[in-house]
């Protein structure tokens, strides 16, 4: 499933990747005079490679016209990227194969690095070299290796420089689906990296060619392979390395004899003294190459988590300008990370509304609600979506409408990839009713069931919400009114109309929802109103005279809402589901609805016309700070009219 923009280039590019691969396949098998192991080389690059790895064999290898390979290889530039393909093709392979392994036990990100790296010079060594190159080598396995180990630690060394670092960091970056050996990105750090590996080897690569340490590229006749495979005579070397032309069957690593021999490790030929590799220019190049492989490592140290693993952090993806530093913990992460689209289990219809009113069933007396959590696309405007957490496929979760006195049971049932527990915001109940998890109870893991059952003995409004991994939980929309109406109706709060509010802030960016949060990245950029944003939300409609009641409840998380109503002030009538004695009651204009706070006020419809009901920060009005028919976010319309026209 494509969640992000670069899954869409991902693809392209793994399409253009097994295009290529095809192409160098069958043009090397076909046509292309050059020994296997060279022929398998280039067909692993342009599998890791793609594009490039076609570029990289049309310009340096493949034979432009028939009988003109030799002559078209010659260039030192273009045996260096022979040789650095050779070194890729085998090490690329092993660390492949140990970053899956890796990723699938569970190893965290800094044993991973090392066991990538031993991965890939064990089979760089063992088979691409010492085992695939022995034809060309001579002499037996063993002597091969010992011959080869030098050249290929250069060339490992400054190959993992580059990887390790693009690595590590990418995976543990904002999108860690790059852990995961399942997800396309996956593959797609691992293409970068190896890229980034190739250019760091590449000019390490050249200097080894020129000190006929390593083979660059090669020509193999067919006739010359048939006489081979004949024992009839050994083939001869079409020239050699000076001149740019070599055989398939001089030694590609092996020395017969010591650096300071100045003997070619190629065709057995002594270069000039001037030319010829020392001990001393090998141990520096080692050495050198050591230092740039332990900085490449380290680097990342400075800027991601290197102890964390792929099972710990999931697929977790961080909101873009979310900071990331040595030591943020895994939990974290997975409570700041985007909702997987790929969870999703309902869309609600672009008109829904949420907050409806949930009718109980009767059971001995016992008014019994089911509510259920699990993750749902919901509109907030019109093409404008959330992937959300929500009570019975809407958000706010449907209103409970009991009355004082009630006995009730509320079956929650957890449909959510996480584990959750529901708080009965306010409430005087049983402790063991109350919700924390871990603290008074079990959290409710994923396909559980836990029932809450207790006597309703206040009145008011109230409201209930998730109290598990809350910061994430409820910002994603766990939450839902719970109004309790007095068993008195003398205790009622007279009005005509009655509108609830219930406010929520949304971060929503690059096609995916964050839980909104007061930190860097998780910032909200959309603002609700009983889950829509204006001009979605609902038009109040009253006539002039009468009176409104309006529960506003900060069922939201990061902010404090001065809530503020237009055409005149209003009596504050009660205070978090306690109603004020008349003496207590004040008039104002505007109130701050913190999170958790609820306030019940009256507002009289005094003249006839449109009044907003909306917060007074007005970022908060607007949708991702762009207003739309003269607002957005936390707005409402009370549309009053006269007596005769309504």
């Amino acid at each position: 499933m494509f969640i992000q923009p670069i899954d869409y280039l991902l693809a392209a590019w793994f399409l253009l990747a097994a295009l290529s691969t095809a192409y160098v396949a069958w043009d090397q098998f076909r046509l292309n005079p050059e020994p296997p192991v060279m022929k398998w080389g280039f067909i692993l690059v342009t599998l890791y490679l793609g594009p490039v790895g076609l570029l990289l064999y049309v310009l340096a290898d493949k034979e432009p016209r028939p009988h003109t390979h030799e002559e078209f290889v010659r260039p030192l530039w273009k045996q260096g990227i022979g040789s650095t393909i050779h070194c890729v093709a085998g090490d690329a392979t092993g660390i492949i194969i140990a970053a899956v392994i890796t990723a699938v036990i569970g190893l965290p990100m800094w044993l991973d690095i090392i066991v990538e790296y031993i991965a890939g010079f064990t089979v760089g060594l063992f088979v691409f070299q010492a085992l695939f190159m022995k034809n060309m080598m001579g002499g037996s396995y063993w002597q091969n290796v010992r011959n080869s180990f030098m050249p290929e630690f250069i060339s490992m060394n400054a190959m993992m420089a580059g990887m390790a670092p693009v690595m590590a960091i990418l995976m543990m970056g904002r999108d860690m689906r790059a852990m995961w050996p399942g997800e396309m990105l996956f593959w797609g750090v691992m293409v970068l990296g190896i890229g980034i590996g190739f250019a760091t080897a590449y000019p390490f690569n050249v200097w080894l060619v020129f000190k006929e340490l390593k083979h660059g590229l090669m020509t193999v006749r067919r006739g010359e392979r048939r006489r081979n495979a004949e024992g009839q005579q050994s083939s001869k070397s079409s020239a050699s390395m000076n001149n740019g032309r070599l055989d398939a069957d001089h030694s590609q690593h092996g020395s017969r004899g010591s650096p300071d021999s100045h003997e070619s490790h190629q065709d057995g030929t002594k270069l000039p003294p001037a030319l010829a590799p020392t001990r001393t220019q090998l141990a520096t190049m080692a050495g050198f190459t050591l230092i740039m492989l332990l900085g490449g490592y380290m680097y990342p140290f400075t800027a991601v988590n290197m102890r964390l693993s792929a099972h710990e952090v999931g697929r977790s993806i961080m909101a873009p300008g979310m900071i990331m530093t040595t030591d943020t913990p895994a939990d974290a992460m997975k409570d700041m990370a985007a909702v997987d689209p790929r969870e999703v289990s309902f869309e609600a219809p672009a008109d829904a509304r949420g907050a409806s009113v949930l009718k109980p069933r009767m059971e001995d007396g016992v008014k019994v609600f089911d509510l259920t959590a699990s993750v749902i696309r919901w509109t907030i405007l019109p093409g404008v979506t959330v992937d959300a957490y929500a009570y019975n496929n809407q958000v706010p979760g449907p209103t409970l409408r009991v009355t004082e006195g009630d006995h009730v049971r509320i079956n929650v049932r957890n449909q959510l990839p996480e584990s959750t527990t529901v708080h009965w915001h306010g409430l005087i109940l049983p402790n063991e009713m109350d919700g924390p998890a871990t603290i008074t109870q079990k959290p409710i893991e994923p396909g559980q069931t836990y029932s809450y059952e207790y006597t309703v003995g206040q009145r008011g409004t109230y409201f209930y919400h998730t109290h598990d991994h809350v910061d994430r939980q409820q910002a994603l929309g766990l939450y839902g009114a719970l109004i309790i109406d007095p068993r008195n109706r003398a205790d009622v709060i007279a009005a005509d109309a009655e509108y609830m509010v219930q406010l929520q802030e949304w971060t929503r960016r690059d096609w995916l929802t964050f839980p909104s949060m007061p930190m860097e990245g998780a910032l909200p950029n959309y603002f609700t109103i009983n889950g829509k944003s204006y001009p979605a939300t609902e038009t109040v409609r009253m006539t002039v005279g009468q009176t409104l009641k309006v529960r506003f409840i900060g069922s939201n998380t990061s902010a404090i809402h001065p809530m503020h109503i237009h055409g005149g002030p209003f009596e504050v009538a009660a205070v978090d589901g306690e109603t004020l004695a008349p003496s207590a009651r004040y008039m104002a204009d505007t109130v701050n609805i913190a999170p958790g706070q609820r306030y019940d006020v009256l507002w009289n419809a005094r003249r006839p016309g449109k009044w907003l009901l909306h917060c007074h920060i007005s970022h908060h009005t607007t949708n991702n700070n762009v207003e739309t028919d003269g607002g957005g976010g936390l707005m409402v319309v009370i549309d009053v009219a006269t007596a005769r026209t309504r």
